[in-house]
């Protein structure tokens, strides 16, 4: 009889950047995330952590990643939350196809606002509105849907995403 570990979140570690790449590389393949691949995906990744990032792991592999970072010029969530200042942003949050249905989305996510509420700070997010699995994982978690804008992602490239802040008192 085979018996699975519960999943863990850590800190992520400058060794974490391959398998982090392997895996959101299986993410992208399969649904598109993120919607541009990045030049360099180990610097698109580690570049999202101002306030820190976590990794999963299940049964010894690498399988999740979340980032949380400061407000920053194009993200929409922190101004419809009110003041851009008191947000922190969640970023680059993945779960590998083989490794989902165990709760480790909300594992990740809960880590990340937990660590934006220590630092006195409203976690909040913007998600293409394609991702509908994972706009229903932040609705059924609590987040508060904000709006649903436009972003101009480059001059050929404009997106429609959800805003959302996570749950707790304004």
């Amino acid at each position: 009889m085979t018996t699975e570990n519960a999943p863990t979140i850590r800190p992520r570690t400058p060794a974490d950047t391959a398998a982090c790449v392997q895996a959101l590389a299986e993410v992208h393949h399969r649904d598109g995330y993120p919607v541009n691949w990045p030049a360099d995906p180990g610097d698109w990744l580690c570049a999202a952590s101002g306030l820190g990032a976590w990794t999963a792991e299940l049964d010894g592999h690498l399988v999740g990643h979340v980032a949380l970072t400061p407000s920053g010029e194009g993200d929409a969530a922190p101004a419809l939350w009110g003041d851009p200042r008191a947000t922190a942003v969640v970023s680059r949050l993945f779960v590998t196809p083989r490794a989902r249905g165990h709760g480790i989305g909300a594992l990740l996510l809960d880590r990340a606002a937990a660590e934006a509420h220590h630092r006195g700070l409203h976690p909040v997010l913007d998600v293409v509105t394609s991702d509908t699995a994972a706009a229903a994982l932040y609705e059924r978690l609590g987040w508060q849907h904000l709006a649903t804008v436009e972003q101009h992602w480059s001059r050929a490239q404009t997106v429609t995403v959800h805003c959302y802040a996570g749950p707790g008192a304004r």
